[in-house]
């Protein structure tokens, strides 16, 4: 146990003398006594571990004229458009970019005296999103999810991202005590009429701002590989030609619901709550395109916050 506390203590020392020393790799090497390759080992350690978490703004000219076109094509209040290296345009990366800043968004809006009430959605750009969190520490804040949760614990769950981000400002997390999806539109509504689940949804419905990610419905996307859907409601999709959801809401290309009876069984606000209130959509990555084109034509959204690739795909697109 020592000799893990010391080992983290270096670690913790050459982050220091890294990131805010502003010492040169080589000059942590010699301060510290280690190689070179060590003090990089040790600086990547500190990143995995969460002892370093790093908050970026930066807005080339490219991706401001992006988001002013966007803004102004979808009417939206605010738009934030990630710059991604060239050769860069894997999902991940983009990810990744939107979620830092998303990250910075939330820290902006997140201070003050008064209480403030924050809807959170699920998946990977709001995973990043908390991983990335700097600068907020607010115990009025209170954390909200907007559906109920998937059946695997994994760091992109809605019950996950809501803790992660009470834990790190201080606040409170309020979770949706239900299933992402019943089993029928009947026992959707048993479980909507119970007293825990309906003051989750309206403190949800009473959020001052939500946040929330794009989710698509296709193989490969998270929605489909968790296990949360059946075989069953899976092909009702695909039938239906549903393009991607948000928070429980199934939407076709055109951005109306779909006529599937899986928007019956999901115990999550409405597209109705969400007009009521400041909505801010992320997405990252190219295969987003449809369905976020689609969440925007639904015409909720006041905020979008995108890379620059999925930015272009949505403007030629739209």
């Amino acid at each position: 146990m020592v000799a893990g506390s010391r080992h983290d203590d270096d670690i913790v020392q050459a982050a220091w003398l890294y990131h805010v020393g502003r010492l040169s790799q080589q000059e942590v090497s010699e301060r510290l006594g280690i190689s070179r390759f060590k003090v990089l080992r040790m600086l990547a350690d500190a990143r995995e571990q969460g002892m370093v978490r790093i908050s970026i703004e930066h807005r080339t000219s490219r991706t401001l004229a992006l988001a002013d076109r966007l803004t102004e094509r979808f009417g939206l209040r605010e738009v934030l458009v990630a710059p991604v290296p060239v050769a860069r345009d894997d999902d991940d990366y983009c990810r990744l970019a939107v979620g830092i800043m998303a990250a910075s968004y939330l820290a902006r809006v997140g201070k003050g005296d008064a209480p403030q009430t924050i809807g959170v959605g699920w998946g990977r750009t709001l995973s990043s999103m908390a991983d990335n969190l700097v600068g907020l520490t607010n115990r009025d804040l209170t954390f909200v999810s907007l559906m109920g949760s998937v059946t695997h614990a994994t760091s992109t769950a809605p019950a996950e991202v809501c803790v992660r981000l009470a834990a790190q400002t201080g606040g409170q997390a309020l979770l949706m005590p239900a299933p992402f999806v019943a089993d029928s539109e009947q026992a959707c509504q048993m479980i909507m009429a119970q007293r825990l689940v309906r003051e989750a949804l309206d403190a949800a419905r009473r959020a001052d701002r939500m946040i929330m990610s794009v989710g698509e419905c296709r193989d490969g996307a998270i929605l489909f590989d968790t296990g949360v859907l059946s075989g069953e409601q899976i092909a009702e999709l695909k039938k239906c030609g549903v393009v991607g959801d948000c928070c429980g809401n199934f939407f076709m290309p055109d951005g109306t619901l779909a006529e599937t009876g899986l928007n019956r069984c999901t115990p999550c606000i409405g597209v109705e709550d969400m007009r009521k209130t400041d909505v801010a959509i992320t997405a990252g990555g190219l295969s987003k395109a449809e369905a976020t084109l689609a969440i925007l034509r639904a015409g909720f959204a006041d905020r979008l916050f995108v890379d620059e690739h999925l930015a272009g795909k949505l403007l030629a697109m739209g």
